[in-house]
């Protein structure tokens, strides 16, 4: 499929993510309708500190995923629906369950059901490499068992059913794109990268964190864009799931190790029991193959291997030593 002549819908625009892919397909010339998460303050998230040949190039559609009204009105006139609106804080979903099924599971029924009922050309749903839990065996593939190993990963997994059973049910023209641990510019503290990063960018040299042994498949910002456009443009993907990652595991510790190194700071970590997950539900191994993005989708990561988490780290510590961007997070404090 080509993008050029389609109006296209990104749900979860105002988020780390979906702000990066908005700007993108913009700065590509695409005629984007940029779903946000309704507010009082009128706040688009991230996308209120997009350029302004980005603002004013784009359509902002506020609303609710959760609210079916809604997400059709959002919907009607496009073409392509990039659906990455979603709950992604795995200890939010240990104490506020009913949430995550709400907005991930209603709200991917939401999407599927207006896409079917409208005639859209191609859906792209955002799945989570949380869906398959620690590795049974390396690297993961897309045949991996799922593992439900806390409410959120169970609700994307409920997520990404539904959007499959539409495509097999109905003939819903949807594709599943399942990015592992994507960092970069914008991410919120609650992810490990930027918790690390804000805390020796605002002096503290003890830092707080959690389990160091886990290893995980970390993923470049610009390199799951490219997978969100090539999953989209690719008629192959259509009622298939597909792995977006750098094959390269390496240990949440090992990565501090390397922020430290590149930030030249002395480090000494302080275990925070707050932000140890329960055993059973830590996902001890995430390692990605990322084969058949390559066969039906053209991707490769440009952020590969050691080497390449490097440069995007340099470029991720860059933004966040910005003051201008720093000021927006709270490193004293633990972010769910």
């Amino acid at each position: 499929m080509d993008l050029k002549n389609k109006k296209i819908l990104i749900t979860g625009a105002d988020g780390f993510i979906g702000s990066h892919l908005t700007e993108e397909l913009v700065r590509q010339g695409r005629d984007v309708r940029a779903f946000v998460l309704y507010n009082s303050f009128n706040s688009w998230g991230w996308l209120d500190h997009a350029s302004p040949d980005v603002l004013r190039s784009l359509e902002v559609f506020s609303g609710d995923i959760r609210d079916p009204h809604g997400v059709r009105k959002a919907m009607t006139g496009c073409d392509v629906v990039l659906h990455l609106a979603a709950l992604i804080a795995i200890p939010y979903s240990y104490h506020s369950p009913d949430t995550y099924v709400d907005t991930n599971v209603k709200g991917t029924l939401n999407i599927v059901q207006a896409a079917q009922d409208l005639g859209v050309e191609k859906v792209v749903h955002t799945s989570t490499s949380e869906v398959y839990g620690t590795a049974k065996f390396v690297p993961i593939t897309e045949e991996h068992p799922l593992q439900g190993q806390s409410p959120y990963s169970a609700s994307k997994i409920g997520a990404d059913q539904i959007a499959l059973s539409f495509c097999s049910s109905f003939g819903t023209p949807v594709a599943v794109i399942r990015p592992f641990n994507t960092y970069g510019p914008r991410q919120s503290a609650r992810a490990v990268i930027p918790t690390v990063i804000t805390q020796i960018a605002q002096g503290q040299m003890r830092i707080k964190l959690g389990s160091l042994h886990p290893t995980r498949d970390f993923n470049y910002i610009a390199d799951t864009v490219r997978g969100f456009v090539a999953v989209a443009e690719s008629d192959r993907s259509v009622g298939e799931v597909i792995n977006i990652g750098s094959n390269f595991e390496i240990a949440i510790g090992e990565t501090v190790k390397l922020i430290s190194d590149i930030m030249g700071a002395a480090l000494e970590i302080e275990t925070d029991e707050v932000r140890i997950r329960p055993e059973k539900s830590e996902v001890e191994r995430l390692w990605a193959d990322n084969g058949k993005a390559k066969q039906l989708a053209g991707w490769e990561p440009r952020f590969a291997g050691k080497d390449g988490l490097r440069r995007g780290l340099v470029e991720t510590i860059d933004w966040f030593r910005n003051p201008d961007n720093l000021k927006a997070y709270k490193s004293h404090l633990y972010n769910l």
